[in-house]
């Protein structure tokens, strides 16, 4: 096996990624070496990137890994040589703070972060915590698996928080939306799809998914929403999601950063309306949320590019040029099911 990896790394916050080649590492206790097959590229890849939040520098991005381990560390028994895995956001909780102990793992005081607080996926090959770390469905080939191991795993937390809501909205149609969307429709919701404004083409893929109606963010929709789920990180987006739900209703913000919320009337809230933000995930979510998509034969929508060109892809987020989502591929590797 070659000695180096090589991977895409970020040194400071609003510069491009730059390739740099590293020795290849060795697993550590309860670690996995990990090939990387795949990485999805995630809105919070470029929260990093352009500084909206700040965790360690330098800093491999990449939080939607599939791969086949490749070494492993001492004492791990729930993968062996070969097996596909995934890679998500949560990297590690630290298993003793309260919120560990109470299974919400995702409030952790002390966690790790892929791609943000330790290496991520933008590699040719990543270690991580075994434990972490998912089983990923045959149903699903690389590819189009990497997207649901965080814009498919937080839209479905955010999604439960809905409570079973029958006329769900969903702001930002990018590949969070595209892939709850598809759970929703298939347990009989009603999906209502907020794009930014003038953006046709995502209103077009909205409904070819299956949404009831499609139309920019500033718009009322045709009927008052159970639930509204912010995917877009602008704060502006969530009194005016307020107004779209009913008394009762929940606006939920999934992301985990987002533009200052300003004031509005408390009229907009009384009624029992309510706001709630989702924080990160936990493996129970994983589990749950990977069973689900395979029962309803999510299908995500994906441009695949080659890693090299990680920093394309970021600016074609960035510029919102993206139908459903980007997965970056290693040099070497063949697309479809490894």
């Amino acid at each position: 096996m070659d000695q180096c990896f090589y991977a895409m790394q970020l040194d400071t916050p609003g510069a491009p990624l730059r390739r740099v080649e590293r020795m290849m590492p060795t697993p550590g206790d309860g670690e996995i070496r990990i090939a990387v097959l795949a990485c999805g590229v995630c809105r919070t890849d470029l929260h990093i990137a352009d500084g909206d939040i700040s965790g360690r520098r330098p800093i491999i991005p990449g939080h939607e890994i599939v791969g086949r381990v490749d070494a492993l560390g001492l004492g791990v028994t729930r993968f062996g040589l070969g097996d596909r895995v995934g890679v998500p956001w949560l990297g590690r909780s630290c298993g003793a703070c309260p919120y560990c102990a109470t299974g919400q793992e995702n409030l952790c005081d002390a966690p790790e972060f892929t791609g943000f607080t330790r290496d991520g996926g933008f590699a040719s090959h990543v270690v991580a915590d075994a434990r972490f770390c998912l089983a990923i469905p045959a149903a699903f080939d690389d590819v189009h698996a990497a997207p649901l191991l965080c814009a498919g795993l937080i839209g479905y937390r955010a999604y439960r928080m809905a409570d079973g809501a029958k006329t769900l909205g969903l702001y930002g149609f990018g590949a969070a939306a595209h892939i709850l969307a598809q759970i929703a429709i298939a347990e009989g919701a009603d999906v209502y799809a907020f794009t930014r404004e003038g953006d046709t083409a995502g209103q077009d893929f909205a409904r070819r998914l299956g949404c009831i109606w499609a139309g920019a963010s500033n718009e009322a929709p045709p009927a008052a929403l159970d639930a509204a789920i912010l995917f877009a990180p602008v704060g502006a987006l969530v009194p005016e999601a307020l107004r779209r739900v009913r008394k009762g209703g929940r606006v939920i913000c999934a992301g985990i950063h987002m533009s200052d919320i300003p004031a509005f009337p408390y009229a907009d809230l009384w009624e029992e309306r309510s706001i709630r933000s989702v924080a990160n995930l936990t493996r129970a979510d994983g589990a749950a949320f990977l069973e689900a998509a395979a029962g309803c034969h999510v299908r995500t929508h994906v441009t695949v590019l080659p890693l090299a060109d990680a920093n394309r892809a970021l600016d074609r987020l960035r510029a919102g040029e993206v139908e459903g989502a980007l997965v970056l591929v290693p040099e070497g590797v063949a697309t479809g099911n490894h």
